[in-house]
């Protein structure tokens, strides 16, 4: 064998990436609150296109149990006029499901700053995350992945996240939350007690008197004084001292103390952490039921405006321009083409994936999270016929309202236990069921993991005893042997 230097040709493949294209992609991750100001930002380079009022978006129904699968419906037409022969953009037609993975990105002027087309400069977008700080939500949701690794824990986390209010207490009680999710109260409070040790403290309290208990508590001055006196704020608010000092069991000059104590504390944490007022999730997709039971899904028209080409403005303006002008007309009439046909392509894609779920976890939708079934990104993806980037691309970022409260797309896609039957089970609903097993014990018995572990395996789950130790370690649920010296019995075999 020689050694020395020749020279070969080879023949690859590998798809370039064009800055249309690169939007095409990133508008398919964006919510729609990013979109729309991506919209505005257009309205203000392409003197062709214009805004109309919102319409109502293209609606899937979601197919029953039993009914035919979702059937995908043809976006609305999103021009005011029909597209003239010849005005077709020469925009890349690549779908949006393309594996991107032997991509090269060659780059272009609009990539440097330059006025191109759509010039939507990466660097912008790192600059803007770097200044900004964490706002309230962002910091909070730091908080909720260091405070717990139990999957079902930190589901219950993001929906009191979802429940908060600029001054950081929850919009609804615990209760109607549990309710909604269809979990205990004590599972939900017990999540909830841990997040009132958050930073704010005093951040997810029911009420006010709530939230200045746990500052209180935090720094060692929750005596029963003070405790009685927050449990009588009115009367406080009436100025009635004598009363509270009888309640409190104080002086005067104790009881002065005590309320100067109450006024250095922050009635509401969540409104002083940020500028503004903590930001609330806008559902990207809104899901209700239908007069025949069946889920209708349509794209929130609040936030999704409805995009026109200015067609006859171009007409006249082409008729009398000069070839520089025509040139940049042309220019703006393919990039107005694209964007309407990115926008539909987007919004049938969101629709299509959010049926799919819906359609899949049809169970939890009607009867709670203990009904939540296995779900994984390529399950979606092959029963769409969409690469699975493309839906991990729709449920990033993504927030769905349904019946049963808002949650993140990515909520519904857990894991799976086998059963004794070929059947899987979600992670998330054997937890609930090993949860509620145990809340559910007789006062005379203790179950063991062992017994807990037997009593699935009837259910048709096929589960180990360690299996339940470990979920019941992570929802912090002590073992049998705390519980019997908590109830003085004896543990089941």
């Amino acid at each position: 064998m020689s050694l020395g230097p020749r020279l070969d040709l080879r023949q690859t493949q590998s798809l370039v990436m064009t800055p249309q294209l690169r939007q095409a992609i990133q508008l398919l991750q964006f919510t729609n609150t990013e979109v729309n100001q991506f919209i505005e930002d257009e309205l203000l380079k392409n003197p062709l296109i214009e805004r109309d009022e919102p319409d109502i978006s293209p609606q899937i129904p979601s197919a029953g149990q039993g009914e035919p699968p979702l059937r995908e419906l043809a976006p609305p037409p999103q021009s005011s006029e029909p597209v003239a022969d010849g005005a077709e953009s020469a925009a890349v037609q690549t779908p949006l499901d393309t594996d991107f993975s032997n991509v090269y990105d060659v780059g272009t002027a609009s990539d440097r700053g330059g006025d191109g087309d759509a010039g939507f400069g990466d660097e912008d977008w790192i600059g803007q995350i770097a200044d900004r700080p964490p706002d309230l939500r962002e910091h909070l949701e730091q908080q909720i992945r260091l405070a717990f690794s139990d999957p079902a824990q930190r589901r219950i986390a993001a929906a009191l996240l979802m429940a908060l209010d600029g001054s950081g207490r929850l919009v609804d009680p615990p209760e109607i939350i549990a309710a909604a999710l269809g979990i205990p109260i004590a599972a939900l409070e017990a999540v909830r007690q841990v997040m009132l040790q958050f930073d704010p403290t005093g951040i997810f309290a029911r009420d006010l008197a709530e939230c200045l208990a746990a500052q209180l508590a935090e720094r060692n001055r929750l005596d029963p004084a003070m405790a009685a006196l927050i449990a009588n704020l009115d009367l406080l608010a009436r100025r009635d001292h004598r009363s509270l000092m009888e309640i409190c069991g104080v002086d005067a000059e104790d009881l002065r103390d005590m309320i100067a104590e109450l006024k250095r504390l922050n009635p509401k944490p969540g409104a002083g952490f940020d500028s503004g007022p903590i930001t609330p999730l806008i559902p990207d997709v809104l899901m209700r039921q239908g007069p025949d039971g069946d889920y209708i899904l349509e794209l929130n028209p609040e936030t999704m405006p409805r995009v026109l080409i200015r067609r006859g403005f171009h007409a006249r303006m082409a008729a009398k321009a000069s070839r520089e002008t025509k040139q940049f007309l042309s220019d703006r009439i393919q990039s107005a083409n694209w964007l309407i046909r990115a926008l539909e392509s987007r919004a049938d894609t969101i629709l299509r994936v959010a049926g799919e779920i819906v359609q899949h976890q049809d169970g939890f939708f009607r009867f709670g999270i203990g009904y939540l079934k296995p779900l994984t990104l390529r399950e979606v993806a092959a029963a769409l016929d969409v690469h699975e980037s493309t839906v991990s691309r729709v449920t990033s970022n993504k927030v769905i309202a349904t019946p049963r409260g808002i949650f993140e797309m990515k909520f519904f896609f857990t894991t799976a236990l086998a059963g004794t039957n070929g059947e899987s089970h979600s992670a998330e609903a054997v937890r609930h069921r090993i949860s509620a097993l145990i809340e559910g014990e007789p006062p005379h018995v203790v179950l063991s993991d062992e017994a807990v572990a037997k009593l699935l395996q009837t259910e048709g789950i096929d589960i180990a005893r360690r299996t339940v130790a470990k979920y019941r370690e992570a929802m912090r649920i002590p073992g049998s042997a705390q519980r019997k010296r908590d109830k003085g019995l004896s543990v089941e075999p």
